[in-house]
């Protein structure tokens, strides 16, 4: 992800509709990985990152400090899907049932290799589902995402310790549960 420059934030916060919409488009996509981390449905995660920004732009005035602003909108995103989840009242997310979101770019346009493609795409959104949220949220920031350490750490408010912790943990769930599927 390009780093947001710290005047484009600051002039974001003061209401400069341009800088905002920098910041959206810089932001969105992880916002979106986020929301869809918790919910485990793309419709939904789409609503909450919107309402993320519209929550932000009129709630802009309370952050004081711009840098703050990315983990500031992680933390809006995540707690709005967690609302989301809790109001949907079904319980756990079905993974099965689940479609994840399609590829920005597709392996190949051979059709075996996009069925190899989306069917591997489905076993890991299913297995990423079955991990606790913390989890679900830290790996797909790290690794999907491609957030550092120090981003997600203050987008959860994590220590490094315990992100790592969580990181390790999460990996270790997803591979206890893809290592069968590899050797099928």
């Amino acid at each position: 992800m390009d780093p947001i420059e710290h005047a484009t934030l600051k002039a974001a916060l003061r209401g400069d509709r341009e800088c905002f919409e920098s910041v959206i488009r810089a932001r969105s996509r992880a916002l979106f990985a986020v929301a869809y981390a918790v919910l485990g449905d793309a419709e939904e995660a789409e609503d909450v990152v919107q309402e993320t920004f519209l929550r932000a732009w009129h709630s802009r005035w309370r952050l004081r400090d711009p840098a703050k602003l990315p983990a500031w909108l992680t933390a809006v995103a995540r707690n709005r899907a967690c609302d989301v989840r809790r109001r949907r009242r079904a319980g756990p997310v079905e993974a099965a049932g689940a479609e994840p979101p399609e590829p920005a770019d597709a392996p190949s346009d051979r059709p075996d290799a996009k069925m190899a493609g989306a069917d591997l795409s489905r076993q890991v959104q299913a297995a990423l589902a079955e991990l606790p949220e913390a989890h679900r949220v830290a790996v797909t920031l790290r690794y999907i995402e491609g957030l550092d350490h120090r981003a997600i750490e203050e987008a959860m408010g994590l220590s490094n310790g315990a992100l790592r912790g969580i990181l390790g943990r999460g990996l270790a769930a997803l591979r206890k549960t893809l290592k069968p599927m590899e050797a099928a």
